[in-house]
């Protein structure tokens, strides 16, 4: 099982980015997906998670309004769509695949190898 993440890059404060994850190896459409993130010196804070269906999505209260998850299960991927970004959002965002949607890490059993968000001011 492979999770890869992609679309990180730098951008200005009030920008948009849309971060990609494609799994591999496992069908991703039966199974939760979630993404998270991590700043330089703190700890892995979650973002959002999608249910299998992607009936049911949560939200770090930080990124309300303005980060939005989905998914295509055709293309075994989920998205993260970052609009209105700001410094603070700057970190490693981490895709992760669950039995269930989840603001745990523990709750989630594969990680991806992240992708570098830079937000300038």
């Amino acid at each position: 099982v492979q999770l890869v993440e992609s679309g990180g890059e730098l951008v200005q404060a009030g920008g948009s980015l849309r971060l990609s994850c494609v799994g591999y190896g496992r069908t991703f459409g039966a199974y939760a997906m979630g993404w998270f993130r991590q700043a330089p010196g703190k700890e892995r804070d979650f973002v959002a998670a999608i249910s299998w269906s992607g009936g049911t999505t949560y939200y770090a209260d930080s990124v309300k309004g303005r980060f939005t998850i989905s998914r295509d299960n055709n293309k075994n991927s989920v998205y993260l769509q970052m609009n209105n970004l700001e410094p603070e959002d700057t970190a490693v965002y981490y895709c992760a695949t669950g039995d269930y949607q989840s603001t745990m890490e523990h709750d989630y059993n594969y990680w991806g190898q992240g992708t570098q968000v830079t937000v300038s001011s």
